[in-house]
């Protein structure tokens, strides 16, 4: 297998940190987006929407998006557990996983490309909605917060993938001008433990 990761990439991230977290290597290429490199026509014929990560198997078959890469992992080495032991809890890590995407990290990457002077003049930018999806990020943040005052992480009481997504998501936000407000105590203590895990760097 070979990844193809953008180490500043979000997305890629989520991949490293589970990989990690796996105690999985997997060899790697990286990708240099500001030169262009995920829009040059040999990258392009491996994923033709030029995003990251891209998981590149040994037999050529190609997986995109990362938790699809993550589940494909999964199944191949089961243990440790990321994303639910029985029915009900991959039930559950999937509702938070899917609540962490939607709720927390599509405004945090909106108001990054609406806002960021990264992407000017790569994309239409319009300020009032980079500023209003800075203010639903901070208002998944402040439900967030209400949520973890009664468990140690999003899906229940283990690190899983929907705490990686999460993670992964504030991480974006507090680099790009929209961390974690003051006062949110159980976000705040979720936050550093998450970030002191061993996988955290990945």
């Amino acid at each position: 297998m070979k990844l193809y990761d953008l180490k500043a990439g979000m997305n890629p991230r989520r991949v490293r940190i589970y990989l990690a977290e796996k105690g999985i290597e997997v060899p790697s290429e990286a990708v240099d987006m500001m030169k262009g490199e995920n829009r040059t026509p040999e990258f392009l014929r491996i994923n033709p929407l030029g995003t990251l990560p891209v998981l590149e198997l040994d037999d050529g078959t190609v997986l995109t998006e990362s938790v699809a890469i993550c589940r494909y992992v999964e199944a191949l080495k089961p243990e440790p557990n990321l994303f639910g032991r029985d029915p009900l809890e991959q039930a559950r890590v999937e509702m938070w996983n899917r609540r962490a995407e939607i709720e927390l990290m599509r405004p945090l990457v909106e108001q990054f490309r609406h806002l960021n002077s990264f992407w000017k003049g790569r994309q239409a930018q319009h300020a009032d909605y980079g500023e209003d999806q800075r203010r639903q990020a901070i208002r998944a943040m402040e439900w967030l917060d209400r949520e973890l005052a009664s468990r140690p992480c999003l899906a229940g009481d283990r690190y899983t993938i929907a705490d990686i997504t999460a993670q992964c998501a504030i991480l974006l936000g507090k680099n790009t001008g929209a961390p974690i407000p003051d006062g949110l105590a159980h976000l705040k203590r979720w936050w550093d433990q998450v970030s002191a895990r061993p996988t955290a760097r990945a």
